[in-house]
């Protein structure tokens, strides 16, 4: 069986329609044309089998201008064990920050 990606139209993969774009252990979720992202660190990882998998992962809602200072970009912040809870309140903080 086969089982085929869901890609945005500039080929970044997309988690509930939304873009998912990763440097190193730093993966950012939304839109940087939108007025808020999610950027979400990996702080620590632990070995399942073959697999490094995210242990900790530090979640933050954070304003996309770029006039406004780093310190200031950054709306609200969480930590989270594992990337599926960091996914899952990346989505519902990105929803509602878009939908004001």
């Amino acid at each position: 069986m086969s089982e085929q990606k869901k890609t945005a139209g500039n080929g970044f993969p997309t988690y509930k329609g939304k873009p998912l774009v990763r440097s190193g252990d730093t993966i950012y979720y939304g839109s940087m044309k939108d007025k808020y992202v999610i950027k979400m660190d990996v702080k620590s990882k632990k070995k399942v089998g073959d697999l490094e998998v995210a242990e900790k992962v530090t979640v933050q809602l954070m304003y996309t201008d770029p006039e406004i200072r780093t310190r200031k970009q950054i709306v609200k912040t969480s930590e989270k064990d594992g990337l599926y809870l960091a996914l899952d309140i990346a989505d519902a903080w990105l929803t509602r920050a878009l939908a004001e």
